[in-house]
Order: C-alpha cells, then sequence, then structure tokens
C-alpha cells in the first residue's frame, strides 16, 4: 500500500523540490501540498472527520512554514492526529533542534538541502511507524476524531462588563444540551470562574504550563469535574504564576482541550497577555463583551484594533455581545456595530441584577433560575453561536428574509 505523504511548505520552490524527490520515492503517494498551517491543521482535521484512515500516514513541514511556527505546529498535529508521522525539514540540523523536534512529537528530522537518500530513509522509518500505531490503534483513538472542537473565547472591553459570568453560562448552556463542555480560565492574574461555580481546587492551568507532553491522563489529573459536569481548568490561586502560561503553553492546552471536548469555552478576561493572544488567535469564535455605555464601547473599539495591529484577529473576525442591554439606552447595538467595526451578536444580554444577585453572592452562577431573562438570553446567545445539540436549539420563528439576524462570525477551518 503506497505511503500517502503531506507536505506543509510556504515557499513555492521549496515545495517543487520536496514534491519532485517524494515522487521519485518507491511506493509514495504526495498529496497536494498545503502552505500554511491553518490550512494543514485544516485539512487533517476535515479527513479525520471522515476516517481516521483517510489520515496521511506522513506530514513533512518545513522550517519556514506560517503563521503558527514549525515547532508549534508539530506539537498541534502531533497531539490531535496521534496516527500521523510528522517530519521537520530545515537548515539546521543540530542535535539541539533535533532533541527540540522530538520533544514536540516529530519523528524524524531532514536537513536541507534535502538529500534522497536522507530523505527516503526517514520517510520508510516513519511509514513504518505510523503502521504500526495505526495497527495498534485498531483505527480508533481515545482521541476525539472529528474536526476537533468549537473554540470560544470571551473577552472584556474592560473590567466589570460581565466577561466572566457570560463564558461561565455559555459552557452550562452546552454542557446542559449534551454537549462535552469545558471552561477554561486564561485570566490569569484575577480570575475568578472558581468563584463564580463554588469550587475549591488544588491544580490549576499551570500545572500544565511547563509539560511537553499533555496526555489525556495529564489532561484529566489537572481539569476539575464540576457537579453539572462541566470540566474545568481553574487560573492559579497565586496571580503572579500566572506568568508561567506563555503563549507556547496555551496553544498546546487549547489544542488538547480541543481534542478531547466538544465545547471550549475560555474566559480571557479584560487585559489580554500572551496566553490570552494565543487562544484568541486560535479561537473559532472570539466574543468581546461590552455594556452600552461610552467608556465600555471606547475599550472594545481600542481591543479590536490592537488585536488588528498585533495581527491576533480581525475586526470582520471578532463578535460583539452587548451585555446589560436596556431599551431606553441611547447607545444600542447597530451603533456599537459602527463604532467597532464588528458584527455585533443578534442576542444580547438584558441588564438584570436583581435576577443574578442571589446566585453571584453565593458563588453558585450555575443555580440561576432558567426561568431568568438573563439566562434564557444566554441560552439563546449560546445557540445563536452553535454551541448547543440541534434538539435543544427552538426553532426559529417564522420572519421575512429581511428580518434575519445576522450571524456571528466563525472562523472556518475546512481549506
Amino acid at each position: 500500500m503506497p505511503t500517502r505523504i503531506l507536505p506543509a511548505v510556504g515557499d513555492a520552490d521549496a515545495v517543487r523540490a520536496l514534491t519532485t524527490l517524494l515522487s521519485q520515492l518507491p511506493d509514495a503517494e504526495p498529496v497536494t501540498p498545503v502552505t500554511d498551517s491553518t490550512q494543514l491543521v485544516d485539512t487533517l482535521a476535515r479527513l479525520a472527520s471522515e476516517s481516521v484512515d483517510e489520515l496521511p500516514e506522513i506530514v513533512i513541514v518545513h522550517e519556514r512554514i506560517g503563521p503558527v511556527p514549525a515547532l508549534e505546529l508539530i506539537r498541534e498535529v502531533a497531539l490531535r492526529f496521534p496516527a500521523v508521522g510528522v517530519i521537520l525539514v530545515t537548515t539546521d540540523a543540530g542535535p539541539g533542534l533535533f532533541q527540540a523536534a522530538m520533544d514536540y512529537g516529530a519523528r524524524g528530522l531532514v536537513a536541507l538541502p534535502l538529500s534522497y537518500e536522507e530523505l527516503a530513509s526517514r520517510v520508510q522509518a516513519v511509514a513504518q511507524w505510523s503502521a504500526g500505531v495505526r495497527r495498534h490503534l485498531g483505527g480508533t483513538t481515545d482521541q476525539f476524531t472529528g474536526s476537533g472542537g468549537t473554540v470560544v473565547t470571551v473577552s472584556g472591553a474592560k473590567g466589570g462588563v460581565g466577561t466572566t459570568h457570560t463564558a461561565v453560562q455559555l459552557a452550562l448552556a452546552a454542557q446542559a444540551s449534551g454537549r462535552g463542555a469545558a471552561l477554561v480560565d486564561l485570566d490569569l492574574q484575577t480570575g475568578d470562574v472558581a468563584s463564580f461555580l463554588d469550587v475549591q481546587f488544588r491544580r490549576s492551568v499551570v500545572d500544565l504550563a511547563a509539560l511537553t507532553d499533555l496526555s489525556p491522563r495529564v489532561l484529566a489529573d489537572a481539569v476539575f469535574r464540576h457537579d453539572t459536569g462541566l470540566a474545568l481548568l481553574l487560573a492559579p490561586g497565586d496571580g503572579e504564576r500566572g506568568e508561567e502560561v506563555t503563549d507556547r503553553a496555551a496553544r498546546q492546552i487549547v489544542s488538547a482541550l480541543r481534542s478531547r471536548y466538544e465545547v471550549v469555552v475560555i474566559d480571557c478576561g479584560a487585559q489580554i497577555g500572551g496566553a490570552g493572544a494565543a487562544a484568541v488567535e486560535m479561537a473559532d469564535v472570539a466574543l468581546l463583551v461590552t455594556t452600552p455605555d461610552v467608556i465600555a464601547v471606547r475599550g472594545a473599539k481600542r481591543a479590536v484594533r490592537m488585536w488588528d495591529r498585533l495581527q491576533i484577529r480581525k475586526a470582520e473576525e471578532t463578535t460583539v455581545v452587548v451585555n446589560r442591554h436596556t431599551r431606553a439606552t441611547e447607545i444600542n447595538p447597530p451603533l456599537i456595530q459602527r463604532i467597532t467595526g464588528t458584527p455585533v451578536a443578534a442576542t444580547t444580554i438584558p441588564a438584570n441584577f436583581k435576577e443574578l444577585q442571589p446566585t453571584l453572592d453565593a458563588g453558585r452562577a450555575h443555580e440561576l433560575d432558567a426561568r431568568s431573562t438573563v439566562k434564557q438570553a444566554m441560552q439563546s446567545l449560546a445557540a445563536e453561536l452553535g454551541l448547543l445539540n440541534p434538539p435543544q436549539v427552538p426553532p426559529p420563528r417564522s420572519r421575512s428574509r429581511a428580518h434575519r439576524p445576522p450571524t456571528p462570525f466563525r472562523r472556518r477551518r475546512e481549506p
């Protein structure tokens, strides 16, 4: 049976050189190359959703692939698609990089300029490894083998706009609908998810930050299982330890969670550091929560512009959620949309602190009455974002095409 090889190379000349050599290898079947990290992960996810057997045996990653660095990309592929062997092509074939590549999950390393003999030797060894893994797994793994869970980040235009409560309610709604959901607190210095859900915990996201291999068992040890069934990965109790969670660690953690849960909701807080920025960049849906007042909307506009400048997220790829909305306010969702230049969720969260106060004061946000207007609005928002199982989504009312609400932006993960 031929060995399917997927090259991930951004440079056109390098693609031609690599595919020419691969086509000369015995029993090798090069497939259409991908040009960046996003396209690679999307392609593998699409193939895995059909069957593990549809995945290529080997992926060859060029050192200058982007936008995700090559080693981080190798880690993500190794975590999400464990039956795929990865070979790194690099100009630096020294022992330091070789060790780093192995630590990140690569199965081999080939030096540039390419040599037929070296490439053939590496491909043959990795192909044998991949075949052995697939025989051992019997075509299945204990990983989430679909296209991967949906990652939703929730950030605040400023402090106090309801970011954490929104993240908590969205995760609870997804879990209650029958989807496996995880809630991550990446507000690393001032995270309050544990306080909202009355949780006493020992382990936090910091315990995963220094690890190079997040196996399912290690991940399960760090996750707290809430009474509602929700999986919680919490911020550290000592805020200064938040600095230990780097952007590299955040990428690894988000990738591992995405492979294990159908919905991953991440509370990024109002101040985003490297870890939060990595999460927002990786998210399928990035929410920015604001209240309908001048200061908060200015904060939302400032955040959107900063994300764009830092190439974290484009404005059109960010969805603003309006919290504490009242009909009397002069700053309405269409105005916010014009100011921020982003889509605005059709569902607004009403201002009704009287409903929230008893559960928030008790630290039991999960006990918010299902009949409350805030709870119902959060359910509608979760449905609008596609976080609920289809049977739980109420059928839409009949309305003319002109009155259909806009669909929040969801980053496409298909090539």
